[in-house]
């Protein structure tokens, strides 16, 4: 099944528990003010792939040793059918490789998915696209409520755990700070910097401020419009 993404990262360790491969959905319809990542939003934009692609990818973190997998966007829910299918051969490929190491190995792999839908926007489709996941973040984010919960952008959202493996992962963090820093870097290629995470309240702006003062200038922020 194809789907389009506005790119992936491994590992990534600010969006969930441990050593991550992230995975960012593109085109989102809900266009939060303040959101970090409008470059996002464009159906159109990002890079056309498929749900095997992915996967081969989280096949590799897998056998990296990876904690889990985190699904963002954009808006995943947009792409649900795509979003259903990814999640379904992510647990089997999960599941094989824990079965091959033995209740003695690594624990398992969890699957984290981000949607700014509220749960009563949920509908059956929606919820039918995250049957795979083991926990879900949900709501908009709400620039005017920040938070320094657990791998949340704002104080509305909520963690909600689907799985026992995802109560026992995320039940913790539900009303905890997140462990370890919330923003990490990474290269993007063609002189493009990334930033994975969740930055608090003009974290970026002070980053910015920062990095000018050493001499680097940005010519494009996702943040702004």
């Amino acid at each position: 099944m194809e789907l389009r993404l506005d790119g992936t990262h491994y590992p990534l360790e600010t969006l969930g528990p441990g050593k991550r491969l992230g995975v960012w959905f593109q085109g989102c319809s809900l266009a939060c003010p303040g959101c970090m990542s409008r470059h996002t939003w464009d159906p159109a934009a990002g890079t056309a792939t498929t749900v095997a692609e992915v996967l081969a990818l989280w096949r590799r973190a897998l056998a990296d040793g990876a904690d889990g997998l985190t699904v963002s966007g954009g808006e995943p829910l947009q792409q649900a059918a795509a979003l259903a299918e990814l999640l379904a051969g992510a647990a089997r490929l999960r599941d094989g490789a824990r079965r091959r190491v033995g209740s003695a190995g690594p624990h398992p792999a969890d699957l984290l998915v981000y949607t700014g839908y509220e749960p009563a926007e949920l509908t059956p489709q929606r919820r039918g696209a995250l049957g795979g996941a083991d926990a879900v973040i949900t709501g908009r984010f709400r620039v005017a409520e920040p938070t320094r919960l657990a791998w949340r952008g704002s104080a509305n959202q909520r963690i909600v755990p689907l799985t026992p493996l995802g109560t026992a992962r995320y039940g913790p963090y539900l009303t905890r700070q997140a462990p370890g820093p919330r923003l990490q870097t990474g290269p993007a290629g063609n002189g493009e910097v990334r930033f994975y995470g969740v930055p608090l309240r003009g974290e970026l702006a002070e980053l910015e401020r920062r990095l000018g003062e050493g001499g680097v200038r940005f010519t494009g922020r996702s943040w702004r419009p």
